[in-house]
């Protein structure tokens, strides 16, 4: 048999991701972190249990192929339009500007080249999606203001890298223009784009039409591989970078009814080598150098993320966001991107950065997305100093989520409208919260939740909430009066506008059906069923009878315990 060359390495990237990594979960960090520590350990500068890390690369980069692909996939018309002043205009300032900064320090403070300086600028600017993005879900703060204001900005970067990818080979040789260079870089990209679009929905959709027709699961995970890979290497064929390919693959698919179903099926490769990603990044960090150069390196550091900390504070506040958004955005993204690695990486391939330069930069970016967790937490930290008390003035609530769309509305912010809205957030869904306890809401602001004051029975409120581009609505308000008051108000205002209602009887629940309530779950009841449930599940009930004995009671709305709610809702006035 032949020795199996790569097994061992396999074997201990497995083993080191298994034993590192759950630590940092365990501490409550992000998992990017552990990977980078894996890659550390293992790596030549510590361990040397893999001595090439080069050898693991190629396959690595698939992980940042992926990433884009599931970003192009979470796309869509309409999100980008409720976005496009935030993704096209503060996403489009803050590259820019912080790329000019940081190209003009490194000519005029370190001497680069103007080519190396764009390298330098453009991979400094960028923010590591992977790491934010995965910070906020883990988090439950993705549908927070400053969440999405998060995505926004790391939105367009990833945008961004397109014309960046593509004018690297473009600036190498003694003849390079580097006007020239970008304007062919966006000549090339836009056509590859436009030929991409007018290709991909002639043929994907028929294709995922057929395979979908014949019912098998491994055969639709092999088209989604083939339409990434496929596309990817279509790209680097005209010159142009895989990721490109693999974003827009995503993006075409985004509009199609297999959306979700892709995205499930490409999760575990996204996940797998994205994590291989970091680990192949925490391998490249060269400590001996850290530890040499290392003034310069801690310098670099500061600067990076104390400078992009404030610039994307203050075009935040330049683009009137709330101070308390704005100062938990510019810590947030701070810190360097993957991006940055293959930016850095690829220039030193091409000769635009020298190798001492690119490893001073790759352990400055790996460096601040260790610091990452800290920076959030400072930013947390200044946004509840920042947080103004809440009031009921509707200017306010109008501003802040005229950027929200197919939200869900949570009237009532009490345990039971909580628990909706982290289940609503763990999905990755939008919601804007109203309640009326004043101390209540203060804390929720201070930790940048959606929550807002307000009463939601009043119809001017609603409207400041953005009620016309909601998706749904849940009131989980305590008293029977207010809720219907409320349904009234929702139903009054959005005749077809989906609205789920928490009420304390049957007789209650009948009644918000009436008034315009589209389900209601009378919580005393439904509760007595999950006991009963768990009860029959421990005697040994087998689970199927139990879902049917179950189905049968909540069918016809409950209609099978009609005569055992009506005397407890004529009993209840008694028990006051």
């Amino acid at each position: 048999m032949h020795e199996p060359s790569h097994l061992t390495e396999v074997l201990v990237f497995l083993i080191a991701a298994v034993c590192v990594v759950p630590l940092f979960r365990w501490a409550r960090s992000s998992s990017v972190l552990g990977y980078l520590a894996a890659g550390v350990l293992v790596g030549p500068s510590a361990l040397a249990l893999v001595k090439d890390p080069d050898s693991v690369l190629f396959l690595a980069e698939f992980g940042v192929i992926f990433l884009l692909f599931t970003i192009g996939l979470e796309l869509s018309v309409e999100r980008l339009k409720v976005l496009r002043r935030f993704v096209f205009g503060l996403g489009a300032a803050q590259v820019i500007l912080t790329g000019v900064l940081f190209g003009a320090i490194a000519i005029w403070f370190f001497g680069q080249t103007v080519e190396a300086a764009v390298v330098i600028g453009g991979g400094l600017a960028l923010s590591s999606t992977a790491f934010v993005v995965q910070m906020l879900v883990e988090r439950g703060e993705m549908a927070s203001r400053f969440g999405r204001m998060s995505f926004s900005i790391l939105l367009f970067q990833d945008l961004a890298i397109v014309p960046l990818l593509a004018l690297l080979p473009l600036m190498v040789g003694p003849d390079a223009n580097l006007l020239e260079a970008l304007g062919l870089a966006a000549l090339k990209a836009l056509g590859v784009v436009i030929a991409a679009l007018v290709i991909g929905r002639r043929v994907l959709r028929p294709i995922y039409r057929v395979i979908a027709a014949s019912r098998l699961q491994e055969l639709f995970v092999a088209a989604t591989l083939l339409v990434v890979l496929g596309a990817g290497w279509l790209m680097a064929l005209g010159g142009i970078s895989m990721a490109l390919g693999a974003f827009l693959a995503g993006l075409l698919l985004a509009e199609t009814e297999y959306r979700h179903q892709v995205e499930a099926d490409i999760r575990p490769f996204k996940g797998l080598l994205l994590g291989l990603f970091f680990m192949a990044v925490g391998m490249s960090i060269d400590l001996s150098l850290v530890a040499q150069e290392w003034p310069l390196v801690l310098s670099g550091l500061v600067a990076l993320m104390l400078m992009k900390s404030v610039i994307t504070t203050l075009l935040c506040l330049a683009w009137r966001l709330p101070k308390d958004v704005a100062l938990r955005v510019g810590p947030l993204l701070s810190q360097g991107g993957e991006f940055g690695f293959v930016l850095f990486g690829t220039a030193m391939i091409l000769g635009l950065l020298d190798r001492e330069t690119g490893q001073v930069l790759l352990a400055v970016v790996a460096l601040s997305m260790v610091a990452t967790p800290a920076m959030g937490w400072l930013g947390g930290r200044l946004s509840r100093w920042a947080t103004p008390a809440p009031g009921v003035g509707l200017g306010n609530l109008e501003e802040e989520t005229e950027d929200t769309s197919d939200h869900v509305i949570i009237a009532g912010f009490g345990r039971v409208g909580q628990t909706v809205a982290r289940v609503v957030s763990a999905c990755g869904l939008p919601y804007v919260a109203l309640d009326l306890d004043h101390a209540r809401v203060t804390r929720g602001r201070g930790e940048g939740l959606p929550l807002y004051y307000g009463d939601a029975c009043r119809v001017e409120v609603l409207e400041a909430a953005g009620v016309e581009r909601a998706s749904a609505a849940v009131i989980t308000v305590d008293g029977s009066v207010e809720a219907s008051r409320a349904v009234a108000a929702l139903h009054s205002r959005m005749p077809n506008l989906r609205i789920f209602v928490r009420s304390h009887d049957l007789r209650h629940a009948q009644r918000l059906e009436e008034e315009g309530a589209a389900a209601v779950v009378p919580e005393t009841v439904e509760a007595s069923l999950q006991l009963g449930g768990i009860l029959l599940s421990a005697v040994g009930v087998g689970a199927d009878d139990i879902t049917r004995v179950m189905s049968d009671f909540r069918a016809d709305n409950y209609a099978l315990l009609e005569d055992l709610g009506e005397p407890a809702a004529k009993a209840a006035p008694r028990e006051k």
